[in-house]
């Protein structure tokens, strides 16, 4: 049987210190299940195991409960109420049947005064619960993080697979239908298939994204308002369905942009997407264009409430949004990603007439 004579803990104590500790020592029998004191209850001493198991724990929620350490042969535990005088703040329950020596706190607080290596034991003894008190909240901090933020991309996965599915669901009931014609049947594939690539593109991109290591784009040259046509034809029907316009201001440059056209397309699908869901009452956006000799801007302005001044520095992070049920601003992310392998670069703020404003500028070829 474990006494304090042959306990490590305290084993280097002076036997002046020893003896009235072991003299005002009490040894109690505990059932499986007991509770050896509860949280709240004043700290009237400290424990040490001598055989079976105590397990420490406290109250995290109305019906949810914390275990901090599982206390063994040879281990204290309460004694962090007895040093600081105040309430237990957790509560201990013997998890088989354990018998302990309880050490009244009078005795503990005149054996610290009689003996520094007391106060040194318990000081260490403390200074490690509190370290691994550390660890557990970082690692399980951590985790619930972990959780939230799989919870969140799953979320913004789900939500930007809805619309191509939807429409690939809608076009397939088109074309079933007993009068369909052959150039409604030849538009329907057509689109089917256009958005089958939309989920493609973005399945890769999510991949490329969590990998954290771009892959090198294809590029060619390619004039640039030939470009903006193709993206200004293939996204001006759904915006429509939100009763937004695209609107050209000034017909795009005919000047080279060496580019990879799929990703680049979406970075203008992110950015007029983005712009259609904010003007939640429809709207109007609105595309203008300024060139140099080595440079293209695209000026991407809508007529909604503009960006939430709250995220308006850490717009282009991950997983930081405003405003939307689902989505984790990942698009944003990503098309950053995507003008900077183009060798450009992208900046968002407001515009003094209202609403968002998100220029991208390109290196570009003179026209021809």
């Amino acid at each position: 049987m474990l006494t304090l004579a042959n306990n490590p803990f305290f084993a280097g104590l002076p036997s002046e210190a020893l003896a009235p500790l072991s003299a005002a020592a009490e040894e109690r029998r505990l059932p499986a299940g007991c509770q050896v004191f509860r949280e709240g209850d004043a700290g009237d001493g400290m424990y040490l195991v001598q055989t079976g198991c105590v397990e420490i724990s406290a109250a995290v929620g109305p019906d949810r409960r914390h275990i901090f350490a599982r206390v063994g042969p040879g281990e204290i535990f309460g004694e962090m109420a007895v040093v600081e005088d105040k309430p237990r703040s957790a509560g201990a329950r013997a998890l088989a049947e354990t018998t302990v020596l309880f050490l009244p706190r009078a005795a503990v607080e005149e054996g610290i005064r009689q003996s520094p290596a007391l106060a040194l034991a318990l000081l260490r003894e403390i200074s490690q619960r509190l370290r691994e008190f550390n660890r557990q909240y970082l690692a399980e901090t951590l985790q619930t993080e972990r959780l939230a933020v799989v919870g969140r991309f799953a979320r913004a996965v789900i939500h930007d697979l809805k619309g191509p599915l939807s429409i690939i669901g809608l076009t397939a009931d088109l074309v079933g239908m007993e009068n369909a014609t052959a150039t409604t049947r030849a538009e329907a594939r057509d689109r089917i298939r256009r958005q089958v690539e939309r989920v493609t593109e973005l399945v890769n991109e999510i991949l490329e994204f969590t990998q954290g290591n771009p892959t090198a784009l294809a590029q060619t040259t390619i004039p640039y308002n030939a470009f903006v046509d193709q993206v200004i034809a293939d996204l001006a029907a759904e915006v429509k369905l939100k009763s937004v316009r695209l609107q050209l201001d000034q017909p795009p440059p005919a000047v080279g942009v060496r580019m990879n056209p799929r990703r680049l397309h979406r970075v203008f699908q992110n950015l007029i997407y983005n712009a259609a869901d904010a003007m939640k009452d429809g709207g109007t956006i609105h595309l203008r264009f300024e060139t140099s000799a080595n440079e293209v801007v695209t000026h991407i302005q809508d007529t909604g409430p503009g960006i939430a001044p709250e995220i308006a520095g850490q717009l282009f992070e991950p997983f930081v949004t405003h405003g939307k049920l689902h989505g984790t601003g990942l698009g944003l992310s990503i098309s950053k990603r995507i003008i900077e392998d183009h060798g450009g670069r992208i900046t968002a703020g407001n515009a003094p007439s209202g609403g968002a404003l998100f220029s991208i500028t390109l290196p570009c070829l003179p026209p021809r």
